[in-house]
């Protein structure tokens, strides 16, 4: 069973920045195809921000609102998912989710192409 655990959130003002952790075990590494970043806030849907294919290539995809501010990248050493959030605006301010693909859908930024789910870490952006 995959586990997910995001850590690395937290209040910060208007332009300042944060990096995401999101730490994977209980899985062997091929089984993993892509993985991916989305956020919530509550009364709305959840977002895809950013996602990456684990093998391969590793090739990234950002959502419109992020591309140049945020960036997605992993150690897969120690199995671990990050996202550097540089610049950050009061409208980044949500419930940050990592999420893993085990279907080989890959390069996808809808919530329905992932399968494990971590806890998610919260990110406040002050004006």
């Amino acid at each position: 069973q995959v586990q997910l655990v995001e850590s690395g959130g937290g209040s910060v003002q208007s332009g300042g920045s944060l990096r995401l952790s999101c730490a994977a075990s209980g899985y062997t590494y091929s089984s993993i195809y892509s993985m991916g970043w989305f956020r919530q806030v509550p009364g709305k849907e959840r977002e895809g921000v950013a996602c990456m294919y684990i093998h391969d290539d590793a090739s990234t995809y950002y959502a419109d609102a992020v591309r140049g501010r945020f960036t997605i990248s992993q150690d897969s050493a120690k199995k671990t998912l990050y996202l550097q959030m540089n610049s950050l605006k009061p409208e980044d301010t949500a419930m940050y989710y990592c999420a893993a693909d085990a279907r080989r859908i890959g390069g996808s930024l809808r919530s329905s192409g992932y399968d494990y789910w971590g806890q998610g870490t919260q990110v406040t952006v002050s004006a």
